[in-house]
């Protein structure tokens, strides 16, 4: 089996801010799935972030909705082109009201850098050498 498409729904507080703060870090908005409840953020070709209001998301998921400022919920980890990419995501991320989650991270292979959205959801950014991660060993 192979998907398609992808789409990560997460629940927000503050849709209005949410919003901006991913088109602040470059992604454009899908008119066609967004609503005054609910964005959806293109991440990529065929990846996509749905951002709900707690009234939306309920229709989806009756359990009682953590909150990701306090609790683990989950790490969304995009991967970019270039390097170069990673820093400038990241760095746009916290101008734009995101918080570093770590310190970056790099591997020869890899770099990656990590950073919470205003909700508290975990997004890691990361770069990849194809060609050095196949010579590389796995990690013990």
């Amino acid at each position: 089996m192979t998907a398609s498409m992808v789409f990560l729904n997460l629940p927000v507080r503050d849709l209005a801010r949410s919003r901006a703060f991913f088109e602040g870090l470059g992604f454009e908005i899908e008119p066609r799935y967004t609503g005054e409840e609910s964005a959806c953020i293109v991440l990529g070709p065929t990846i996509f972030a749905m951002l709900h209001a707690p009234s939306s998301y309920e229709r989806f998921d009756r359990r009682p909705l953590a909150d990701a400022r306090a609790h683990a919920t989950g790490i969304y980890a995009l991967g970019v082109d270039r390097r170069s990419d990673v820093d400038a995501i990241a760095d746009r991320a916290i101008d734009a009201g995101g918080s570093a989650a770590r310190e970056p991270e790099d591997l020869g292979f890899m770099y990656l850098r990590s950073f919470h959205d205003p909700d508290g959801h975990l997004w890691e950014i990361a770069w990849m050498d194809q060609t050095a991660a196949e010579s590389s060993s796995p990690a013990e």
